[in-house]
Order: structure tokens, then sequence, then C-alpha cells
């Protein structure tokens, strides 16, 4: 574990407070000071996804433990799956519009007397379509933290990527798009794995060309998609092209469903990873100017907001 070896600071300092974002298939801790500063931090794989609810707090014990006073309590705010239906205490959702944050959080029963569990609400809407996020109100609440007056549209890739507008300090209206979990299936689970194997980086020149083609045709995807096994069975076509190229089609597609989001507007990715460079350079093929935000620091920034809200309320 990444905090087995934490020790305090040469001030003898403790964290303030512990920052919790808990997703489908990992666990990510911070251990926080109130001025923001992160003293440490851990991962597991203890996801929300392989966790029945009585399994939460052990898991979460397992990465802060080292962390915890000998005596009192310390506030944990967590955001994401922990407050599903089926995570640790459901923590609801709250109609859009709204500001992405708001009181009261969801307090889960601990045996550990010294945490105290809150989680962040989701956030719903029903209008233009029914649609849910959990965890990404918390990144949201960072951007609107970290670029105060901030208004325009807030683009999470994920393997639910969200497409956010943001006005007047609130998330006005957001859609969702299958677009990761269609990659992972696609590329694991149907006849085109048989030519997605392999190594090697993926070809950008493939993927800048199959978002064009994917944003000009979207009616033409599930023949498009097929094009990469007959290719690869008639022309060898090499599996870093393909990977690219499903990439590229899949994300094309959703651009131009999401194009009422990005079109004229000012566009910030939250994301530090492979996929949010290539929704960077998806909307840069479609003639999109955008600039991008690490998630941890959205994150974290969101918590930040969250544990201040809740230590107001109980001042």
């Amino acid at each position: 574990m990444e905090n087995a070896g934490y020790e305090p600071s040469a001030g003898g300092a403790r964290p303030d407070w512990i920052a919790v974002d808990w997703g489908t298939s990992a666990l990510r801790v911070w251990a926080m000071a109130d001025d923001g500063t992160v003293l440490d931090r851990g991962r597991s794989d203890q996801g929300m996804g392989g966790l029945d609810p009585e399994g939460f707090e052990p898991a979460l014990l397992a990465l802060i433990g080292g962390w915890l006073p000998a005596a009192g309590t310390i506030p944990v705010i967590a955001c994401g799956m922990v407050g599903a239906r089926q995570g640790w205490a459901e923590a609801g959702y709250r109609p859009v519009p709204c500001a992405p944050l708001a009181l009261p959080l969801t307090v889960p029963p601990v045996s550990d007397s010294r945490i105290r569990v809150g989680i962040v609400p989701g956030l719903s809407q029903l209008r233009p379509s029914a649609d849910v996020m959990r965890g990404e109100e918390t990144q949201i609440a960072g951007v609107m933290a970290l670029e105060p007056g901030w208004d325009g549209v807030v683009c999470l890739p994920g393997t639910h990527s969200k497409w956010a507008e943001i006005s007047a300090g609130e998330v006005v209206s957001f859609r969702s798009f299958m677009t990761g979990e269609l990659f992972a299936l696609l590329s694991t689970r149907s006849v085109l794995r048989h030519g997605l194997a392999g190594s090697g980086d993926d070809d950008e020149a493939a993927f800048d060309a199959a978002v064009l083609d994917g944003a000009a045709r979207p009616e033409a995807l599930a023949a498009r998609l097929f094009t990469l096994r007959a290719e690869a069975l008639l022309t060898g076509l090499p599996a870093a092209a393909a990977r690219a190229r499903l990439s590229g089609l899949l994300i094309g597609a959703e651009l131009v469903a999401a194009r009422p989001w990005w079109l004229g507007r000012d566009v910030l990715i939250v994301g530090d990873d492979a996929m949010a460079g290539r929704y960077g350079r998806a909307l840069s093929a479609m003639g999109v100017t955008s600039r991008t935000l690490p998630a941890e620091r959205a994150v974290l920034a969101g918590l930040s907001r969250a544990r201040a809200l809740a230590a107001r309320e109980s001042a």
C-alpha cells in the first residue's frame, strides 16, 4: 500500500481531514491539511464493484489506518460510487440546475470512532433526457473553485464520459456517453478483439481521420466498426492503427452528438491520462480549442469545498 510507511511531518502534524475518491474499480485517499496541502496519499483496487456494504469500512481503514489519531475523530469526505445504491450508503441525487455541491452529506454508520464519513450526493436530470452523475459533480465543483466565475462546458472523459454546462455557479444540464465502456467491450469481448491485440503506440494519424469519419457519418458507425475486422483479415491492418481507429470512430460519434455542448463554448477537459489527451486531440480536429485540468487537482479542490461546507454546518 502506498501509505504503509506514512510518517507525520517534521512538526508532528497529522491530517486535518481525509479526502476519498471511491470509484467502481479503485479507491484513492489523500491525507489533507486544512490549507489544502496533500500530506500523503494511497490507492487500492478495493472499488465499490467488489465490496458489499460491510466491506467498505475495512477497505478504507486498511489504507488510512496509519493516519488516524489515537484519540478523537477525523473527518473523511468521500465522493464517487461509494454513494451509489449498491455502495456503502446511498447519497441520492440532486436535480439540476443546481450548484454542484450542497449539504447534507450522507453519513454511513461506522464502528471505528476515529472517523466520521460524509458522502457527497450526485446530480440528476429528467429533461431534455434522463441522466445521472456521481463523482463528476465533485470534479466540477473543483473546476469552479479553481476558476471562479467561469462559465462554459466541462468535459469529463471516462468509462461514461460527461459533458456539463456550467453557468452562474450552477450545473445547468449535462449528458453522459458510454464511449469508454463501449471501447472496452468492443476491444475485449467482440470479434474486433482479434485485430486489436499487440504492442506499440496508437496511430495518431489514424485516430484523427477516424474522429472526422465518426463525426461526419455517425449513422454508419456499426458498419465502420466491422471494417476494422475486415481490414485486419484482408490487408493486415496493424493493431495500433485498429485501436486508434476504434477510439476515433467512437469519440467522433460522441462529439457530433455532444455538439450543442461544445459548439462556440469555452471547453475544459478534466483528466490527466491518455483518454483526456485523445478528447483534446479530437476536439482540435473539429476546430475546437480546449484546456485540460488534471483530474486529481479538480477532485481535491471539490472535496476541499465539500469539507468547508460540512465544517461550517457543524461549527
